[in-house]
């Protein structure tokens, strides 16, 4: 690892951004932060953070340029809105980091345009940890790109996450994001579903995580998530339930594109779409709210 002190930018002060902008002033980074609402800027500005008032400001001033948005709509508008980072002239030898799940036909797309157009590098380097993740550096990250990218990238990379792997070409990393999606989508639900039957069959549902760590069915969501679900406590947003549909969405799209056999997968897909239409509190929260369905 790298620890010579960079000037690191972050576009995107989410659930999963903030914590990782904190990881990055803790190293000794000098960083300069941008998001669509500029008030969740203030507290880390508090904590030593630079702010800009444009996205092009922050690969303007930075080395590394990290991006943690919702979807691949906020990435296009972060990358080619006004004041985006291809309105930088030129951007040659800077690399830019996507950690937001998106299409990978979208990450293919979005990277080359930014190249052909100033010459930064693009990494599409989505996480898998959730915030607990973020808040520790403990993240996992699937990385596609070029191998030199990557290189370059570590003083970035290296504080927020503890393992990166890289999977292959521009796209790579979000495929590998997706497979981890549909995993994890399958089964929040399946957890959820189990609450609710313990839960009429009599069983002390604050025992279940707890009685089934370090077993086959044990999971980090499970224990992360199953508390929640047991006292029915449904928040922070830790991750929401739409970008489980969302992710699960893709996965969906990718198996029509390569003839791929989900159905699994694509069952569920249709059972977040449900939950879209029938139950927006649920859809919009945090993922132990699944429950709800089947009190």
């Amino acid at each position: 690892m790298d620890a010579a002190p960079r000037h690191i930018g972050f576009i995107g002060l989410g659930n999963m951004g903030t914590p990782m902008v904190r990881r990055l002033l803790a190293a000794g980074h000098r960083v300069t932060v941008w998001n669509r609402t500029p008030s969740k800027a203030a507290a880390l500005e508090a904590e030593g953070a630079g702010v800009a008032q444009t996205p092009a400001a922050v690969l303007a001033g930075s080395e590394l340029v990290g991006i943690c948005v919702k979807d691949g709509a906020a990435v296009e508008a972060a990358v080619f809105g006004d004041d985006g980072l291809a309105t930088v002239p030129d951007a040659t030898g800077k690399v830019v980091v996507d950690f937001s799940t998106i299409a990978p036909d979208e990450a293919r797309r979005i990277g080359a345009r930014l190249r052909q157009r100033n010459g930064a590098a693009w990494l599409d380097a989505p996480v898998s940890g959730g915030v607990p993740g973020a808040e520790q550096g403990t993240l996992i990250c699937f990385v596609g790109g070029e191998a030199d990218d990557l290189a370059a990238a570590r003083p970035l990379l290296d504080v927020v996450a503890r393992r990166v792997t890289h999977m292959g070409p521009a796209g790579a990393g979000q495929t590998t994001k997706i497979c981890n999606q549909m995993i994890v989508a399958v089964n929040v639900l399946t957890i959820a579903e189990t609450y609710g039957l313990a839960r009429r069959a009599g069983v002390d549902v604050s025992q279940l995580a707890p009685a089934l760590a370090g077993g086959f069915a044990d999971s980090l969501p499970l224990q992360l998530f199953g508390p929640g679900m047991a006292a029915g406590v449904y928040e922070p947003v830790r991750t929401a339930v739409e970008l489980m549909a969302k992710d699960i969405g893709i996965a969906r799209d990718m198996a029509g594109e390569f003839g791929a056999r989900t159905p699994v997968s694509a069952f569920c897909a249709d059972l977040y779409r449900a939950i879209r239409n029938e139950d927006p509190e649920v859809f919009t929260g945090d993922v132990s709210g699944l429950a709800r369905r089947y009190d």
